[in-house]
Formats: C-alpha cells, structure tokens, sequence
C-alpha cells in the first residue's frame, strides 16, 4: 500500500512531503514512519532532565492526541529531543541510541519488522549520527543514517 512520501531535509528544517513533478510522491510509508517516530517530540517522562529546566523551563513537549490513547507505551515520537543541546560523550551515544530503539520499537510489536538495529556514533567532531537497520521479512534491509550537529550550551 502506499503512502505519501516524506524526505528528510535537515535538523534545522525537519522534513517535507516529497514531490514527483507536480504531485505529490509515494513510497511504502517506511521512512515517513521512521521520520514521525525519531524527530517528533515524545512526552519526556517525569524522571527525564529537561534540557532547559535549569532556565524554568518544564515543557515536558509530546503529542496532544497520546492523551486519548489507553496504552501508555503507544506514544508519537521519541525523547531524542532531550539530547539535542547535550554534549558529544559516550554517555550521550548511548541515550542517543535507547531513545531511537525505544521510538522505534513499535515496528516491531506490531509485525512490520523483525528486528530494528540502531547504532549511535560521532563520524566526526561536533556530529552525532544514528544509523538504523530494519529488517523486514519478503524485503531488503531498510537502512537509514541521520546526522547532527553537536551544539553545546
């Protein structure tokens, strides 16, 4: 089936629908997926360290509409977010990675991969990058790479 494509420009401008010509592109839905699942702002939990708390700022973010769903584990988005001024350390490659695997996750609990590979790294000073491997019965290794750049505060 297929869905309205989605191509990721950068941290600074997020994504856009993609275009084929005049109309709009499709794809199977897997990268707007994954894009909706990384880079959508997922409600921190209460024991998360907001990145702007020492500045009064609580906005916990997240998405209105996971207030209307049961589970509480079925959340948009991811808490990526909460690394995005952090500093590039191990221990900061690791959360990196844990948030993307946690976002993530739901590919597979709801059969559309049989595994998610998420590798976090620095390529090179002042980036931070996730590579991400999902692995899908009847299909090729979906394989995508983000990047950013490491701003410290």
């Amino acid at each position: 089936m297929a869905d309205i494509a989605t191509k990721f420009i950068d941290f600074t401008q997020g994504a856009d629908l993609a275009l084929d010509g005049m109309l709009l592109a499709d794809d199977d839905g897997l990268l707007t997926s994954v894009l909706i699942s990384l880079f959508s702002d997922q409600l921190a939990r209460v024991d998360d360290v907001l990145p702007n708390a020492d500045q009064g700022d609580d906005d916990r973010r997240g998405w209105w509409g996971d207030e209307l769903n049961d589970d509480p584990k079925d959340r948009i988005g991811s808490r990526l977010w909460l690394n995005e001024a952090a500093k590039q350390l191990p221990a900061v490659l690791t959360s990196d990675k844990e948030f993307a695997e946690e976002a993530l996750q739901w590919l597979v609990d709801d059969g559309i991969a049989s595994s998610v590979v998420v590798r976090a790294f620095s390529p090179r000073d002042g980036i931070r990058a996730l590579s991400i491997a999902i692995h899908r019965a009847l299909h090729p290794v979906a394989r995508f790479q983000f990047e950013q750049f490491w701003r410290s505060i």
